[in-house]
């Protein structure tokens, strides 16, 4: 994210002096902004003290940080899922899928057509035909 040239209590001064009567052009030329870049500060800090914009800044981080972790662990899982899928299929594969209650290696009935111990595992042990 681009660094702002200016700190949040620079941008809360900037919007008391148009607050205190200044007009907002001459605002924006004595400080070098946009009247675009004003009005979007406006809308952010408008009304807010420099500790509730401080408190902002850590509060806008920490939801980064966190979004950050969670993207992650759903990353991970998904990872966790696909491996059990492709272990799960490939377990069932050298089964054979036979109606014995034990494949041919031994493996669990569970990895026979229809004897799935969840709602998935029908759709994941079936055999080719």
């Amino acid at each position: 994210m681009k660094r702002s040239r200016f700190s949040e209590e620079q941008i809360i001064a900037v919007l008391k002096e148009q607050e205190a009567g200044m007009p907002t052009a001459d605002v924006c030329r004595r400080h070098g902004i946009s009247s675009a870049t004003f009005y979007k500060w406006k809308s952010k800090y408008g009304g807010l003290e420099v500790s509730e914009a401080r408190r902002l800044r850590q509060l806008e981080q920490e939801n980064e940080r966190l979004k950050k972790l969670l993207a992650d662990s759903m990353l991970d899982n998904a990872m966790l899922k696909e491996i059990s899928a492709k272990n799960s299929s490939a377990r069932c594969q050298t089964a054979g899928g036979g109606s014995s209650s034990e494949g041919l290696r031994g493996e669990p009935a569970s990895c026979l057509r229809g004897a799935g111990r969840g709602p998935d595992d029908g759709a994941l042990c079936q055999p080719s035909a």
